[in-house]
């Protein structure tokens, strides 16, 4: 007997290569630094891209400018040179660590320099 059912299933996503993705708790640090520096007038929009290997958090000033600094989270290179990463506009290595909290602490000094 021919099946005629012309919807197909659809495909295995087992042995597809999984995202990085940011969990909650990442998220929610990140985006309360965010929120300050926007509160700050500083700051204006954001991007989120995962992959294969890496998610990115993007910060711009404008959006359609490019991103003035990158959040990358790498689980490959969390034993080496650790997981997190912050990138400056010209692709500068700003802050790189083993956790995100000390990363992110970058931010809040800067925050105080445009406090005074």
């Amino acid at each position: 007997m021919i099946n005629h059912n012309p919807i197909a299933p659809f495909p295995s996503t087992s042995n597809a290569p999984k995202a990085v993705l940011f969990t909650r708790m990442e998220l929610t640090l990140i985006l309360n630094v965010y929120g300050r520096m926007v509160a700050a007038g500083y700051w204006r929009d954001y991007g989120i891209h995962s992959g294969r290997d890496r998610a990115v958090f993007s910060i711009f000033r404008r959006a359609s400018e490019m991103p003035l600094y990158r959040i990358i989270k790498s689980p490959a290179h969390a034993k080496r040179q650790g997981a997190w990463l912050i990138l400056g506009m010209d692709g500068q290595i700003l802050k790189r660590g083993q956790a995100l909290e000390p990363v992110l602490k970058l931010f809040e000094r800067q925050l105080l320099k445009l406090a005074d």
